[in-house]
């Protein structure tokens, strides 16, 4: 196994009301120095989740809403900030219902994601929700989001549709695909 790098300092360098930019100077085992960038949490975070939520046995719920970091509207699974006292489930069922008007009664743990781990330091939850029914709550979205549908035979299209980016809700369904035809739930 690899030896880590030693830190030689920690410096935060940029801070924005979602973002603080860490310089971290690193002395790698042959010598060599380097100084990474990478984004860190606030420090009071508690994590996310993404929701592959399914209306039946082939598919998965989508969202469409306005992204910043692209500047378009995208298609992506629900998914949000587990607040304070919440546990992942909680989180994903209480995302559901803000983003998407549906609540589980079968929520799953599957795995934990990272966004960028050569440059962030954050990972999301990602959560399989079953049995859906309807139910809406309030959630802090400055619009009403749209929802979609993907089948899960279809992801191949879906990663070439002009408005779906996003690797890890790519991943977090081909993910849930998977676990899906092994159980029996859904044959290819």
């Amino acid at each position: 196994m690899r030896q880590k790098p030693t830190v030689l300092s920690r410096e935060i360098v940029a801070s924005s009301r979602l973002f603080r930019v860490e310089a971290v100077e690193l002395r790698f085992s042959n010598g060599v120095e380097r100084t990474y960038e990478r984004l860190v949490g606030r420090g009071n975070g508690y994590g996310a989740v993404m929701i592959v939520a399914m209306l039946d046995a082939e598919h998965a719920v989508l969202v469409e809403e306005y992204c910043g970091g692209t500047d378009e509207y995208e298609l992506s699974l629900p998914k949000g900030l587990i607040e304070p006292g919440e546990d992942v489930l909680a989180a994903a069922d209480r995302e559901l219902k803000e983003e998407a008007g549906f609540g589980a009664r079968q929520l799953e743990h599957l795995t934990e994601l990272s966004l960028s781990p050569g440059y962030m330091s954050q990972k999301i939850q990602v959560v399989l929700a079953t049995d859906l029914y309807e139910e809406r709550l309030e959630g802090d979205e400055p619009e009403p989001m749209g929802v979609d549908k993907v089948n899960l035979r279809e992801l191949s299209a879906l990663a070439m549709h002009p408005q779906f980016s996003e690797g890890r809700a790519l991943a977090a369904l081909y993910l849930a695909r998977d676990l899906l035809i092994q159980r029996g739930v859904l044959a290819l």
